[in-house]
């Protein structure tokens, strides 16, 4: 028999919670719909964003190159301890070999002396601690025994130097792709951030460092502010040669440049090697504090960490790879923070 029952009506704290919630789900569907889309960021807002981006890049590049110099460093230091332990292991085997010899021609009479075979033990110190006398070796053999202590010493000192060094270029190399990685990242980043923005505002944009990267003769008048020396002069005349080349973060010439790339190599043309860094170039010569005691050619300094330098080129102008996207060129000293100025 069908039941007749009527059906159980949903309680009134049910219906309350259910109308309670469609309400909230059609308000919210009104509020997404009704809600102004994101703004997009100005071109400006961008290039702010993107020069911050280059400046963090090329702080990580500065510490790229000062793990590269470390590195090319230590694999020299390795090498050269290496070849010292392969030579001083040759000098070794002839000190024995010739006790050997010595020893050979004792055994092949019967005759050996038995501190003679002591002298072919691995460790002489050993027998040198055990002797009661120096009587029981001839004044040579004392002096040929000495010989071989003196070398299994280096030889022991050397071979500690290169395992401590071995890891220290590890440790290097680890942090060489840390910083790598950093820059790329940085770069990547602002190159988002430059494609999101439509044909005109890059067109604009590009208008803009082509403007700031026009050559000297159509912009910059450097005065006559003599040089800090000839070497310096030198120095300064070679970067110009450069004008135009682009940056190129960790490069040293002569088809790009990052900026402490491009001073160390404007002194090596003039017969000056300085540190690869910006940091260690802040420590290459005296320090100038104010700017009105620059002198064409002296690096200048930009930064409170010291991540960028330049060389002065007079009249309130640097010379200087500046960063990503743009090309070496003049730039007023004003544009940048500057610290000091170094006088090689």
């Amino acid at each position: 028999m069908a039941s007749h029952r009527r059906p159980k009506q949903p309680s009134r704290t049910r219906v309350t919670v259910l109308t309670t919630a469609a309400a909230a789900a059609v308000a919210l569907s009104a509020n997404a719909a009704n809600a102004a889309p994101s703004e997009k960021p100005s071109k400006d807002e961008v290039k702010a964003k993107v020069d911050a981006l280059y400046e963090q890049a090329e702080q990580a590049t500065e510490k790229l190159n000062g793990a590269k110099e470390k590195q090319e460093k230590l694999q020299k230091e390795i090498s050269t301890i290496q070849d010292n332990v392969a030579r001083g292991q040759g000098d070794l085997n002839e000190l024995r070999d010739s006790i050997g010899m010595a020893a050979a021609a004792q055994y092949r009479t019967g005759s050996i002396d038995s501190s003679l075979q002591l002298f072919l033990s691995s460790n002489p110190d050993d027998y040198l601690d055990k002797a009661s006398t120096a009587d029981q070796l001839s004044s040579q053999q004392v002096e040929a025994l000495k010989k071989i202590q003196e070398k299994q010493r280096e030889l022991a000192q050397d071979r500690a130097e290169a395992t401590e060094k071995l890891q220290d270029l590890a440790s290097t190399r680890t942090e060489l792709a840390k910083q790598k990685k950093a820059v790329q990242g940085k770069l990547a980043e602002a190159q988002k951030l430059l494609n999101s923005l439509t044909a005109a505002e890059k067109a604009a944009l590009a208008a803009a460092d082509a403007r700031a990267s026009r050559s000297a003769s159509e912009r910059v008048d450097l005065g006559d502010a003599p040089a800090s020396s000839a070497r310096a002069q030198a120095a300064f005349s070679a970067a110009q040669t450069q004008l135009g080349k682009p940056y190129v973060y960790g490069a040293t010439g002569t088809a790009s440049y990052d900026c402490s790339g491009l001073t160390s190599w404007a002194y090596a043309q003039a017969g000056i090697t300085i540190p690869r860094t910006s940091q260690a170039q802040a420590n290459a010569g005296t320090r100038i504090y104010s700017m009105s005691d620059l002198k064409v050619g002296d690096l200048v300094i930009f930064y409170g960490d010291l991540h960028h330098v330049g060389l002065y080129a007079g009249n309130g102008q640097v010379i200087h790879a500046p960063r990503t996207g743009t090309v070496v060129r003049y730039e007023s000293i004003n544009n940048m923070p500057f610290q000091f100025g170094v006088r090689i």
